[in-house]
């Protein structure tokens, strides 16, 4: 067996779901897989332990901040990311690529590299793909991602045009230089809305070949619609043998859509961002702690989850740690925003493997919650 065999288990006979699982060297990661983000080598608020509470097989760190900072050199010194952070289990570490493509104002761009400056001091950096590998090798994560470049939303189509090509082009020279037979090296789907550019960039990466391939782009501001029409085309032309990774998405809703198309594996910092605003996950939709109507309510966040927070506080608790701004409230919510995405992941499974994913997605569409996400 390689360290990265992905085994497919059951299908959907109506939809496109598939249950499958990706080895890697620290585990199995069983999917459809929703993996917290740990931007800085942490999931904000939430120790390792609690994470592994909740079910997370796998989490995802950030290479462009930790490259700034404490720096990957650092990080390869104290043994990778997995014994600096404490986290035994599987780790996907981005690129970077989204961030610095964020900067729009501040990059140079050419087909060699990009040139970046930095958040925290305002040093300019230049990476090629070759220097991304090196950073990447150096964090030490199982599964890495191709530097690309990300588009914005709305842009013209010949921009998005260069930037498959380009991101094409970065990939295999990103997987000429990748040297780790430890790390799976996955390629990133380019373009936008635009469904011919998504076929010319699966079609590109497919025969550089990679072990699993990102979907990226989305989450950039694209109407729900266009997003899910431009997706299913793409999850239909990746190589079914791989897994498949929606980058950026943790809205319930669209992953359970996704999942339908095919999708194994997504991330998404919506979760713990919206619970240090106060906002908790629930069956019947966001519910927001701020609310006067929940400071007598001695009742569980949510009857239908079974997290220790919601079979342990009450939501008057839990409105009085959030209104009060004590930390313990963004991580208890934290903790909670995450168990609904994983238990969803893994009640989507059970589904998978019962032969009744349609059923189940029919049921969340109808269901009290699924306009509010």
């Amino acid at each position: 067996m390689s360290h990265f065999d992905f085994t497919v288990s059951a299908t959907d006979a109506t939809t496109a779901a598939r249950a499958a699982t990706f080895d890697t060297p620290h585990g199995a990661i069983r999917t459809p897989m929703f993996m917290p983000v740990g931007t800085r080598a942490t999931v904000k608020g939430v120790t390792p332990d609690q994470l592994r509470q909740i079910g997370c097989e796998v989490l995802l760190a950030n290479t462009y901040h930790l490259f700034l900072r404490p720096g990957s050199d650092l990080i390869a010194e104290a043994g990778g990311l997995h014994r600096f952070m404490g986290w035994d289990r599987p780790i996907l570490t981005d690129s970077g690529g989204f961030q610095v493509f964020s900067l729009a104002d501040t990059l140079k761009l050419t087909d060699e590299g990009v040139e970046f400056r930095s958040i925290v001091d305002g040093a300019k950096h230049f990476w090629t793909p070759e220097d991304n590998m090196r950073v990447q090798e150096q964090l030490g994560a199982d599964i890495i991602m191709q530097l690309d470049q990300c588009p914005p939303y709305p842009a013209e189509k010949e921009f998005v045009a260069t930037a498959v090509r380009r991101s094409a082009e970065w990939a295999a020279r990103c997987k000429a230089a990748h040297t780790r037979a430890d790390q799976a090296l996955f390629g990133i789907v380019q373009g936008g809305v635009f469904e011919d550019l998504r076929a010319e960039s699966v079609v590109r990466l497919a025969e550089i070949d990679f072990p699993g391939y990102g979907i990226g782009g989305y989450s950039v501001g694209e109407p729900h619609h266009l997003m899910l029409a431009s997706l299913a085309p793409v999850t239909e032309l990746l190589p079914a043998d791989r897994p498949r990774y929606l980058m950026g998405v943790g809205n319930p809703t669209t992953m359970l859509e996704a999942i339908a198309l095919g999708v194994d594996l997504f991330d998404c910092v919506l979760p713990t961002r919206t619970a240090r605003t106060g906002t908790a996950f629930s069956s019947e939709g966001r519910m927001n702690l701020k609310n006067a109507k929940y400071a007598r309510d001695f009742g569980p966040l949510d009857p239908a989850c079974s997290c220790l927070v919601c079979t342990t506080y009450t939501r008057a608790y839990l409105r009085h740690l959030v209104t009060v701004k004590e930390m313990l409230g963004a991580t208890l919510l934290s903790v909670h925003n995450l168990h609904v995405l994983i238990d969803l992941a893994r009640r989507a499974r059970a589904a998978i493997e019962a032969g009744r994913y349609g059923a189940f997605l029919a049921e969340w569409r109808d269901g009290p919650g699924a306009d509010d996400y």
